[in-house]
Parts: C-alpha cells; structure tokens; sequence
C-alpha cells in the first residue's frame, strides 16, 4: 500500500489536537473529584471550632460570633450582675437549669466555667428569634421588676443574666449553652467540649 497520497502534517495536527482534547477532559473530569476530597467552605463553618479572645470585653459587655450559622453571644458579667442571680430564683422557670440544653461542666447556677464570662446560644427557645440584650437595670418598659437580661422580641419571652427563662413566658426553656473550652486565659474555643468533663 503506497503512502504517496498521505499528508503527514494534516495527520499530526489530527494527533495533537485529538490529544489536548482528551487532556483537558482528564482535566476537567478530575478537577471536580479532587475538589470532592476537600469539605467545602459552608461544611467547614457547619462544624469548626469558633476561637475568640475575650480580654478586651469590659463587665457589662457582650460581644456576638457565630458558630454552626447560630448567634452566641459572649458576656462578662461585673459583681452587680452575677449578685442578682441569687435574688430571681423565686421568678426563674428552671433556676437550677436541670430541664435546660447544657454541657455538665457549666455551673447549674450561673451557667458558665467561669462565673465572670457567660456563653449561650443567642435563640430564643419559643420559635428560635434572636433575643436582645438589655442589661439596664432600672425600670424600663419591661416592668418595674426588670434587673438586667435578655428579651426576646418576637412573644416577649424574658430570660436573665445567666439565660435562665423567668416563669409564664412563651418559651419554655432556658438558652442552650454550647459546648466550649479555654485555650487559655483569653482565648475560649466555641464548639470544644471543655477537657476533663
């Protein structure tokens, strides 16, 4: 058989391109299983730890990060604060927090490791709103007997300083406290369970 009638430069342009064709399918077929391998940015926020430095927030303040899409809310409480959690029990649906969605490590009474920096969930237990902060102490429109707390102002459930839902209020448990840990003194990590628990 003769070859005579063959064009050698139009049968290697048909051999190349037929072979970065079939390279950039490899290509773009493998790209996606690879990614595959690695969790997406959504699925690494779904779960990860939260770390977050607490040493700049004066008693009385709070500051809010998110955790798994979820408000949680970071408070230090001064002395006045932490003094009038004794005084509500009488008023408090689960004082002791013993129907409440929270780790076992946290003190039953103040809801936290450390008495001074207080971490809960920032939802409302009734219909999951996001409660406000309302430390004031005086009488507002809350009522004569309002000393500092959250208020949720979807049904107005009232909950106070350590999360504990007040009795006769739409929702009917106090905030959840999530699991966390202190790196150090500071530095408290959101989504770790505290060591030795």
């Amino acid at each position: 058989m003769s070859n005579d009638g063959v064009n050698t430069g139009r049968r290697r342009f048909l051999v190349t391109a037929t072979s970065v064709v079939g390279a950039a399918g490899a290509v773009g077929a493998a790209v996606p299983l690879v990614k595959a391998w690695f969790p997406s940015a959504k699925a690494k926020a779904a779960g990860a730890p939260v770390r977050i430095n607490v040493a700049k927030i004066e008693p009385g303040q709070q500051m809010v990060v998110e955790w798994r899409g979820q408000p949680v809310f970071v408070l230090r409480r001064g002395k006045p604060m932490l003094a009038v959690l004794d005084t509500l029990v009488p008023e408090l649906a689960d004082p002791r927090s013993l129907a409440s969605n929270q780790p076992a490590y946290v003190d039953p009474r103040t809801r936290a490791i450390r008495p001074d920096i207080f971490v809960v969930i920032g939802l409302c237990t009734h219909l999951g709103c996001s409660p406000s902060f309302r430390p004031e102490v005086a009488p507002d429109d809350l009522g004569p007997d309002w000393v500092g707390g959250y208020f949720c102002p979807c049904h107005g459930s009232r909950y106070d300083l350590a999360g504990r839902v007040y009795k006769a209020q739409p929702a009917p448990l106090n905030l959840p406290i999530p699991p966390h840990a202190y790196e150090s003194e500071d530095v408290i990590v959101i989504g770790v369970d505290q060591e030795g628990a």
